[in-house]
């Protein structure tokens, strides 16, 4: 995974051009890992909430806001995650007592506090291992461009400013395959935010979901507070803005590569200009698991959550998934 998008990522050129017989021949290669594939097929229902750009789709948050509806629903879901950025191959149940980012990845444990999570690099295995569990339905995390599990419903999150990104295929753009085939696999999109990009004129016959990351209630009590913020993810400014829009003054704003593990000589750097400032040092959700323990009392994070444009359309969509027999449907 990419650590941090490149700019030229953003928008077509010369470097694109160059690299793109390197990107169709990475497009070339998923789909024939894809056809090539036997999935396992588990013996509950599957649903896969997946992107098509490396990085800050805002996958996480949606799947986090799925759990939590399917276990209103009585569904039992078990999250199954790559753990990307842990040191744990799995099929490993996440237990946040226990676990650190380092062994589990920063994702797994925001998700952990949505609904038993497991890590597992061999999906099939983690699924088999979660169903012996107890669970009744299986959400995977990513996982969209990954054809060992057979999925029953996949759900692509795509950024509505971001969008496609120039449209080409890693490296010579930001797309894991090109937007063709994946849209033509996907059940449904979720977009989030506006529509800049054109995304739902190209999502022909597909059902697209709107929704939002908003600031939670708590959220308030950053507005008319200084702030330092900071933020290793897949695209800072976006949380830079969220604070703003908040009614925060963002005395100073640090961005650091996706997953960034930090130590206790940057955080404190920080946490020294905050105090100087007299300001509040603010970070993420996902960056806050990846703070060192003896900073976490100086380090508040920002709580976002999902707001759909109409959550029953989402939930006439997943019910009859989720209610299935078996992942047969």
């Amino acid at each position: 995974m990419w650590r941090s998008a490149p700019e030229f990522w953003a928008r077509d050129g010369i470097l694109p051009m160059l690299l793109a017989p390197l990107g169709w021949a990475h497009g070339a290669a998923g789909a024939l890992r894809r056809a090539a594939a036997r999935p396992y097929r588990a013996s509950v229902p599957v649903i896969c909430v997946g992107n098509l750009v490396a990085g800050g789709a805002g996958k996480t948050p949606i799947a986090i806001d799925l759990a939590r509806r399917l276990g209103a629903m009585g569904r039992e879901p078990h999250v199954l995650t790559r753990g990307y950025g842990g040191a744990l191959a799995g099929p490993v149940e996440v237990e946040r007592e226990r676990h650190g980012y380092r062994e589990v990845g920063d994702e797994a444990l925001l998700l952990a506090a949505a609904a038993p999570t497991w890590v597992a690099r061999d999906r099939a295995a983690g699924a088999r291992a979660a169903v012996g569990a107890g669970a009744r339905t299986l959400l995977l995390d990513d996982g969209f461009q990954n054809p060992s599990l057979a999925r029953d419903l996949d759900l692509l999150v795509i950024d509505g400013e971001y969008g496609f990104g120039n449209g080409r295929v890693i490296p010579a753009g930001p797309l894991r395959e090109p937007v063709s085939s994946g849209l033509g696999r996907a059940g449904a999109v979720i977009l989030l935010g506006d529509d800049r990009a054109g995304v739902s004129g190209l999502a022909h016959g597909i059902p697209v979901l709107r929704a939002r990351l908003v600031p939670a209630a708590k959220a308030e009590a950053f507005s008319g507070r200084d702030v330092v913020a900071f933020a290793g993810i897949g695209r800072p400014e976006k949380f830079f803005r969220t604070l703003e829009r908040c009614g925060a003054r963002l005395i100073a704003r640090h961005a650091f590569p996706d997953h960034h593990a930090y130590d206790e000589t940057t955080l404190g750097r920080l946490a020294a200009e905050a105090a100087a400032a007299k300001a509040r040092l603010v970070t993420t959700e996902k960056d806050f698991v990846r703070v060192p323990e003896g900073f976490r009392a100086s380090v508040a994070a920002l709580p976002i959550e999902v707001d759909w444009a109409d959550a029953r359309a989402l939930e006439t969509l997943i019910t009859p998934i989720a209610q299935g027999a078996s992942g047969h449907g």
